[in-house]
């Protein structure tokens, strides 16, 4: 059992609290039924990209066993039969779409569309630079829009835009994390990190941070979110600090492999979530943040 929990990648769903964005900045925190639908919508794609994980595993398989780290996941390992495996992905990719399309009929699409994304992933995109990580940073835009989809929500370009930003930091933030630890041999688990040059990735994951901090900083001014809740501005400076201390781990220790093992086990980054999410408790209760303008 800890084989086939391992398997599922239970950790990185992490990722899909992106699924509450919309949510968090809609108002509706205290409406039960948007408690419900944005749940349904949290653990379906917590299953869909589950079983999207192991079917990238099953491609991967020999690749990984090539890997320093990734010889150590189930399937490469041995400790799970790919048939068990195959069968595994089935089930849980069945689940999902049936708790998707349960909650909202776009959100079934939603992840529909995300799951024939990965096959074109595993088929393709994977060995392509540069597209491999964009194509990556399109699902994280994608669970914020199921979030806000899931209780009918608008959902603001800008956080979107933050959300596309974020993601591919940590996309290139992980490339160069391969690129470091495999060394010259790094095409033997990712035929994509060949291409890269340690120059690059540095520079990629220095514009992204940028932008994702930048991005976000607008948004807490400029959104309709914003104009209604004038005190969210008080929850980027959390924002920004985490990802300051992200790159910090990246370039001091070569960090960035696993972005949900630091965000569980970093305290000052654990610290600026739960500072971002008081933050932004204040701001749902209507704090406003007086902002004197220029001149």
């Amino acid at each position: 059992m800890p084989a086939l929990l391992r398997l599922a990648r239970i950790k990185q769903w992490a990722k899909n609290i992106l699924v509450f964005a919309a949510f968090l900045f809609s108002g509706r925190v205290l409406d039960p039924s948007a408690w419900k639908q944005v749940l349904i919508a949290f653990f379906a794609f917590g299953l869909v990209s589950s079983a999207c994980y192991i079917f990238n595993d099953l491609a991967d398989i020999e690749r990984d066993r090539q890997h320093p780290t990734k010889k150590n996941r189930p399937l490469a390992s041995g400790a799970v039969a790919p048939s068990t495996g195959l069968a595994m992905g089935v089930v849980l990719l069945l689940a999902g779409l049936a708790l998707g399309f349960a909650d909202d009929k776009w959100v079934g699409t939603v992840l529909v569309a995300y799951g024939l994304m990965q096959v074109a992933y595993n088929l393709w995109v994977k060995a392509v630079p540069v597209t491999d990580v964009f194509w990556i940073a399109t699902g994280f835009v994608l669970r914020a829009a199921v979030g806000a989809q899931a209780i009918h929500v608008p959902i603001s370009g800008w956080l979107l835009y933050c959300t596309a930003a974020f993601a591919l930091m940590l996309g290139f933030a992980k490339r160069r994390h391969e690129f470091v630890l495999q060394g010259e041999e790094c095409d033997q688990s990712r035929a994509s990190l060949v291409h890269y040059t340690l120059g690059t990735l540095n520079m990629y994951v220095g514009i992204f941070s940028g932008m994702a901090a930048m991005s976000y900083s607008i948004y807490c001014v400029s959104s309709a979110t914003a104009h209604d809740y004038p005190g969210i501005l008080l929850t980027a400076p959390f924002v920004i600090y985490a990802i300051s201390r992200y790159v910090l781990l990246v370039f001091s220790q070569n960090e960035g492999g696993e972005p949900a093992e630091i965000l569980l086990h970093d305290r000052h980054i654990l610290f600026s979530v739960i500072g971002f999410l008081l933050a932004a408790a204040v701001a749902l209760k209507g704090f406003a943040v007086p902002i004197v303008g220029a001149g």
